[in-house]
């Protein structure tokens, strides 16, 4: 997301126009939800991805002919039980709404865009308002209202009754980096998507499977923060995918990092001394979650330490020991999936479990075939 928006910025400086197409809303099963984005470009070359298979072919086909018409923006809706999930073998019985936005001029859009990428490092979370559907014929599709966490206001829907609404819904949208897809008061569609700092996590410990965990959650667009009290493990050649790499003894390493409520910690250094360290300088901060790697009776033994180091046990109770879900991990890519997929089971609300559908659910003939 972050790679899309910086590109907008690059066409906006060689006046070079290009298309932003958003998955605005999602119902049922789809191979993309809300937010998903595509940026294609007037050469044919996109960044993003909306779901793949004829369905993203369509998207990217319908782009390029409003390009080339200086087209007005558009929303459109696929049902997926039809034409194109038997195209490609989705059976995925949901429908997707996409918002087809060709910036023929990107300089209109790029104080937005400089807004977002500001809010991704860290600067004031924000809400964009979009005008996606015009029922009455009174608005512009495609004119957008940014607010600000602060309350700071850029843009303009076209009506102050539009914005008071967008407002009324944007400030738990810009705190919580959420998306909502509404009609307003007097039939407008508007789609609100919320931008704030990219989640953080923080690695204790440069060993073979934090160098796992970093390379997966770079893919994840986590920011990556290495620490370890050794030189050699912190180096940008060993963790290149890493935002920061530092240096510091563990009682005292987390004291330069910006935590959150959006921050996640992986405790997996060396030894029990360490972790112990390690662990109760975690359990100090506001992070969301904190992990340790090792077995159920090495986190017991460190537990006990940080009781006699006055730690609160209603913190030590939320530690997630041993870190990961079970799903028979190996070797430290296999523990780094495992890690990587609690962290987003916990970020997002999910349980875990597997989506595999109960036998009981599944008929001896669930597609009816006519027996020979």
């Amino acid at each position: 997301m972050y790679e899309i928006f910086k590109e907008i910025l690059r066409l906006a400086e060689t006046k070079e126009p290009c298309v932003l197409v958003t998955v605005v809303c999602t119902k049922g099963s789809t191979p993309q939800k809300d937010g998903a984005k595509m940026l294609i470009l007037k050469d044919g070359s996109s960044i993003g991805a909306l779901g793949g298979g004829c369905i993203e072919g369509e998207i990217w086909s319908q782009a390029k002919q409003l390009l080339k018409e200086n087209g007005m923006p558009v929303l459109r809706t696929y049902d997926l039980n039809e034409e194109f999930s038997a195209r490609d073998g989705m059976v995925c019985g949901g429908t997707m709404s996409f918002f087809i936005d060709p910036l023929i001029t990107p300089h209109s859009f790029e104080i937005f865009a400089k807004e977002i990428l500001l809010a991704y490092e860290g600067y004031a979370s924000l809400a964009l308002a979009t005008v996606v559907n015009d029922r009455g014929g009174k608005h512009v599709p495609g004119a957008k209202f940014l607010v600000k966490a602060d309350g700071t206001k850029q843009g303009s829907l076209g009506s102050e009754t539009l914005e008071r609404e967008a407002i009324g819904v944007a400030g738990n949208i810009a705190l919580h980096g959420e998306k909502i897809f509404f009609q307003a008061s007097d039939g407008t569609d508007i789609y609100i998507e919320g931008f704030r700092a990219r989640p953080a996590l923080i690695l204790i410990g440069g060993g073979h499977v934090n160098r796992a965990v970093s390379r997966i959650a770079a893919m994840l667009d986590f920011d990556v923060f290495i620490v370890d009290d050794r030189k050699d493990y912190v180096q940008k050649e060993v963790f290149p995918a890493a935002k920061v790499c530092i240096i510091s003894n563990y009682r005292k390493c987390l004291e330069n990092i910006p935590l959150t409520k959006d921050s996640y910690i992986v405790v997996a250094t060396r030894g029990h001394r360490y972790d112990d360290l390690a662990l109760f300088a975690a359990t100090q901060t506001q992070a969301r979650f904190i992990g340790l790697l090792g077995s159920k009776r090495k986190s017991l033994e460190i537990f006990k330490s940080l009781l006699k180091e006055d730690a609160s046990l209603e913190k030590i109770k939320e530690i997630h020991a041993p870190i990961g879900l079970n799903i028979g991990a190996v070797t430290p890519e296999e523990i780094a999936v495992s890690i990587m997929a609690e962290i987003i089971m916990i970020r997002y609300g999910g349980d875990g479990g597997s989506l595999k559908m109960q036998a009981s659910k599944v008929n001896a003939n669930p597609l009816n075939v006519p027996k020979k």
